[in-house]
């Protein structure tokens, strides 16, 4: 929602500009990470505001260390999200994919670019292409994310924020 992208923005905005900020860790609520758009919205009135990709440029380009903390599903823009990040820890049943191919959509927010640069073409050839949701087990071979945890994700992402 624009809400939810509003509040994204201005937290790694502050976050950023305040000396006493060392990372910043991403989650969601209710055990998921994000499940992306909500396709409904495509048929509206287009709204002026923040849009997805900006702000998925905006947390790679941070200087300090951002770490998403995936549970449950991290789907098309979610995982857009999560891409940006500078690291990533998943819980063993997380899924991640970008769906949104298989209503006749491409990825949006710049994930056909940065998922290729993190796991090699073939393996984004085939997310991308497919949108098929893959599980964090595989997640974590493919080097998507940097760790999985059968614990809270986000007591693991504070850990290696703190580390970083």
């Amino acid at each position: 929602s624009l809400a939810v992208l509003q509040a994204l923005e201005d937290g790694l905005k502050k976050a950023d500009a305040d000396p006493s900020v060392k990372a910043v860790m991403i989650c969601g609520e209710n055990g998921k990470f994000s499940a992306g758009a909500d396709i409904r919205g495509f048929s509206s009135p287009k709204k002026h505001g923040v849009a997805l990709g900006p702000i998925v440029s905006l947390i790679e380009s941070s200087e300090k260390p951002v770490v998403a903390a995936i549970e449950g599903v991290a789907l098309g823009g979610g995982l857009e999200v999560a891409l940006g990040c500078h690291y990533r820890i998943a819980h063993v049943k997380a899924r991640m994919g970008l769906p949104e191919v298989t209503i006749g959509l491409l990825p949006g927010a710049e994930g056909t670019q940065r998922l290729p640069r993190l796991i090699g073409v073939p393996a984004a050839l085939d997310m991308i292409t497919t949108g098929k949701h893959i599980p964090a087990t595989e997640a974590l071979k493919l080097g998507l994310v940097d760790e999985i945890v059968e614990e809270s994700t986000i007591e693991a992402a504070i850990r290696l924020a703190n580390k970083v």
